[in-house]
């Protein structure tokens, strides 16, 4: 896959329905008793790279106040959707040692690496931050995808769709827009913009809700990285 011309696919189809009137807004977000729930492996960007973010999700809320925007403990990188979040689902169905231990010999395979995060898309009804991959990620989402498949613990790993970007979702729509041509135009100065490369050194694997929100996530374990 080419990413920039995937990120710049979907920034040109998305822009266009948000100008039309035709996005998406969601209506489970402000939803205390969502109970879809899953386990995850995560990426967080580092502070110098979530500094940035923050100071352009200030401009948008200058425009869109009424949006959901992601704060710094929430903002991530999904590296694999192991159990996509489902009505039901609890860790007392897993054990969580048996996944741990799993990810591990993969993880060990493989050594630290960078991310750039350079630009922005947006889909129907959020705006995600570009993030662009090193070969090491897609190297360890394949063994992920292989180790996983000869197990027989309960996953859904690539059900929805095979993840294969590195994008961060910063903001969410759960009301109508104020002013999408205002919104549309700030997309537009930040098109290109360079948030930050920043250096995985560690790994997460969480209980996440939907949304990855910070007060519902439980952080499962911490896989370290060896330096690249």
């Amino acid at each position: 896959m080419n990413l920039a011309e995937h990120y710049d696919q979907l920034y040109t189809g998305s822009v266009a329905r948000i100008l039309a009137g035709n996005y998406e807004t969601d209506p489970l977000i402000n939803d205390e008793t969502d109970k879809r729930f899953g386990i995850t492996l995560v990426i967080r960007p580092d502070q110098a790279t979530n500094t940035q973010i923050q100071q352009f999700l200030t401009e948008v809320k200058a425009i869109e106040p009424n949006q959901y925007f992601y704060q710094n403990s929430d903002i991530h990188i999904t590296l694999m959707s192991i159990i996509s979040c489902y009505k039901g689902f609890d860790l007392k169905d897993i054990h969580v040692q048996d996944y741990v231990s799993l990810i591990q010999k993969v993880l060990v395979r493989h050594q630290g690496f960078k991310i750039q995060f350079k630009g922005l898309t947006a889909s129907p009804s959020c705006v995600l931050v570009q993030g662009f991959l090193t070969e090491t990620l897609n190297q360890i989402r394949d063994d992920l995808r292989n180790v996983f498949k000869k197990s027989d613990l309960q996953q859904s790993i690539d059900k929805r769709y095979a993840i294969q970007t590195a994008h961060a979702t910063i903001v969410r729509f759960r009301k109508p827009l104020q002013n999408p041509a205002a919104l549309v135009n700030l997309l537009e100065k930040y098109h290109d913009f360079d948030f930050g490369i920043f250096e995985v050194k560690q790994v997460e694997l969480v209980y996440n809700d939907w949304y990855q929100r910070a007060r519902f996530v439980k952080k499962l374990h911490v896989f370290a990285m060896e330096k690249s």
